[in-house]
């Protein structure tokens, strides 16, 4: 018999109950530090992004005055949201419906027919709602709190256990970018993340460069760390062909793949350093947004890496059932792609009356449960 402490701890319906999904999106995703987009995005006066942050719209808008300010995305008239997903509202913010107007600061500038349709109306008193807003590492941050804690202090106890890229002298390419709509619950998709166990075996192929004998990994609050280094043969291939210095030392070379919460993963290696943007849309419903950057002074050694890469893997590293099905993602060298199999094929099982959990790994399944841990105590649930 399994010892309890190696049990999932989370129920079913913790992953297919609109209830759950409800209360996860009031007390995680409106409570926490939300990722809104890289520094780059925002660089000009009047320029925006705006983001979904649980039960929250918020966007990020540049001032006249070069300052970075977030609000609610709602007009203070009748709730129209003012501002699409990206964009460069030039000097002045107007809602689509009646035309109310605001400056960039948040202030209520005008309003059509005013002294006929609203003669007592305190214009000082209906400026945007205000939210927090915040960069770190080369990302901004929102918070739904005009008054939040730091962004500083809900990441500062993970960062020493971060990759070793400076973020901000990185560069994002248009190929960087791809965006993915999973058919399984968001901890699914997190705990596939941050599960140490399925890497020597689903990504037997894919992923066969790393040592997943010497991972590290763990928990600072709520955030969850990890680094593998690359496995002996890979790291000799690398060293012996090496014609120019790799982004960051030798000894540093493997992945830096922590979680922080409640869904945003980060993943850097030897060359790229890369965001794993997750979004619930619904119980069963997740949107991966993935954005890589690159230094553009290793863009040789990026492209001779990945030619040695390649080189190494030719001939002996095939999909995991070794197939020539073009459209089986298991035959498609792509590890997300066997992420995103193995998740949605854990979702549909869910449905069935014969599930039920089964034990779980005391050591590469230790993070998925402490995870649980984490979700059940935002939740305020009792384990």
């Amino acid at each position: 018999m399994e010892n309890d402490k190696t049990m999932p701890i989370l129920p079913v319906e913790a992953y297919t109950s609109q209830d759950w999904y409800d209360r996860e999106q009031e007390r995680i995703f409106s409570r926490t530090w939300a990722f809104a987009g890289l520094v780059g995005d925002v660089r000009e006066p009047g320029q925006y992004i705006s983001v979904q942050a649980g039960l929250n719209n918020i966007f990020i808008v540049m001032g006249q005055d070069g300052q970075l300010r977030a609000f609610h995305n709602i007009c203070r008239h009748r709730g129209t949201q003012l501002l699409r997903a990206v964009g460069n509202t030039k000097k002045v913010i107007t809602c689509p419906y009646h035309d109310w107007t605001y400056d960039l600061e948040g202030c209520l500038l005008s309003v059509p027919d005013r002294r006929n349709q609203f003669p007592a109306l305190d214009m000082a008193s209906l400026g945007l709602k205000k939210a927090s807003v915040a960069s770190w590492r080369g990302m901004l941050w929102v918070h739904p709190d005009e008054n939040a804690d730091s962004v500083e202090d809900w990441f500062g106890g993970v960062e020493p256990y971060l990759g070793p890229h400076s973020v901000e002298q990185l560069v994002e390419y248009k190929s960087g970018r791809a965006e993915y709509t999973v058919a399984a619950n968001w901890k699914i998709v997190v705990e596939n993340y941050i599960d140490g166990y399925h890497l020597a075996h689903l990504h037997s192929g894919t992923l066969s460069i790393y040592d997943h004998r010497r991972i590290e990994s763990g928990f600072v609050g709520p955030h969850f760390f990890f680094w593998e280094p690359l496995s002996p043969e890979y790291a000799a291939n690398v060293e012996k062909n090496a014609s120019s210095p790799l982004v960051i030392p030798a000894e540093q070379a493997g992945a830096w793949v922590p979680m922080l919460f409640p869904g945003i993963g980060l993943a850097e290696n030897e060359d790229s350093w890369s965001v794993f943007h997750l979004t619930p849309l619904a119980p069963d419903s997740t949107r991966v947004v993935v954005r890589t950057k690159m230094a553009d002074a290793s863009l040789l050694a990026f492209a001779s890496q990945s030619v040695r890469s390649y080189s190494f893997w030719s001939g002996r590293v095939r999909g995991k059932y070794d197939s020539d099905d073009g459209d089986d993602p298991m035959a498609s060298g792509d590890f997300m792609q066997e992420d995103i199999y193995a998740c949605e094929q854990q979702q549909k099982s869910l449905q069935s009356p014969y599930f039920e959990h089964g034990p779980s790994a005391m050591n590469g399944e230790a993070g998925v449960r402490r995870h649980q841990e984490v979700v059940m105590a935002w939740l305020g649930e009792e384990q």
